[in-house]
């Protein structure tokens, strides 16, 4: 990822500097190659670093060479990690902005590129220009450091779990002798409504109004339940839908059975 950044940097005409953890790496881009971080860091009033998480990122950064220039971390981590790096930042004098990529190395660069960007609002217009040369569809969230890996971890969660349910789906189907071509579309049509339920969701938790009228959580909690015992018959791994049951489950211990499904966002 951090080769395809600085290939989009150099493709927009920004002079670049790199340098890489892995020697060679970076020597076919049109940018000047560094010894060390702390001399790629030097080389402008922007630093862009991208490796596995914050710790690493940290490891690397040199805080001296870093002072009184620009810090955009593009590392993985948690909303907290990107808002104590904010904080150490503004200790030595480092403007900071925290980034997360929303696509693949092969996309960064061009319009299909999205990527979030949340710190000072001032710190983001003075190097948006050079952002964007990353992605043409980066999105600003606020001058909360950790609003822009809070987006990620929320979206990321719904692509795993999602992802857990379609592996699954095809698990179950094969147990039950149902070959995945038979099934994929079918599951396809299924997602479909997804769009119009995430809609619908996100009106009842912003209106805290969340009416059980076409499917009560008692209801969501009996179809479960069937599903849980075809899964079981198959000694099929049934973690994730026994969590998501355990929650229902609280739900309407809680007193909430029949009200709709967005009720479990709440606390």
């Amino acid at each position: 990822m951090g080769h395809a950044l600085a290939a989009a940097c150099t493709a927009a005409d920004h002079p670049t500097t790199v340098w890489n953890r892995t020697p060679g790496r970076g020597a076919d881009l049109d940018a000047d190659v560094a010894d060390t971080a702390a001399e790629a860091t030097t080389a402008s009033p922007l630093v862009l670093v991208c490796v596995r998480d914050y710790t690493v990122a940290q490891s690397i950064l040199d805080v001296d060479a870093l002072r009184g220039r620009t810090l955009v971390n593009l590392s993985g981590g948690a909303p907290r990690e990107a808002r104590a790096l904010a904080a150490w930042a503004r200790e030595h004098d480092i403007d900071y902005l925290d980034a997360v990529i929303m696509a693949t190395p092969d996309a960064i660069g061009t319009p299909d590129a999205a990527l979030f960007f949340s710190g000072p609002q001032d710190v983001y217009a003075k190097h948006q220009a050079v952002l964007t040369a990353l992605g043409e569809n980066g999105i600003y969230l606020g001058d909360d450091a950790g609003r822009a890996a809070g987006f990620d971890a929320a979206l990321q969660d719904l692509f795993w779990t999602a992802m857990s349910g379609i592996v699954h789906t095809f698990a179950l189907a094969t147990a039950e002798g149902i070959k995945p071509a038979d099934i994929a579309e079918h599951a396809k049509a299924m997602v479909g409504m997804f769009p119009d339920l995430i809609d619908q969701v996100a009106d009842q938790v912003t209106t805290g109004r969340f009416p059980g009228d076409d499917a009560a959580i008692t209801t969501a909690a009996a179809a479960m339940d069937h599903i849980l015992d075809t899964v079981r018959s198959h000694d099929l791994d049934n973690g994730v839908l026994s969590a998501a049951r355990a929650e229902v489950q609280q739900a309407i211990d809680a007193g909430h059975g029949s009200s709709g499904y967005a009720r479990l966002a709440t606390r």
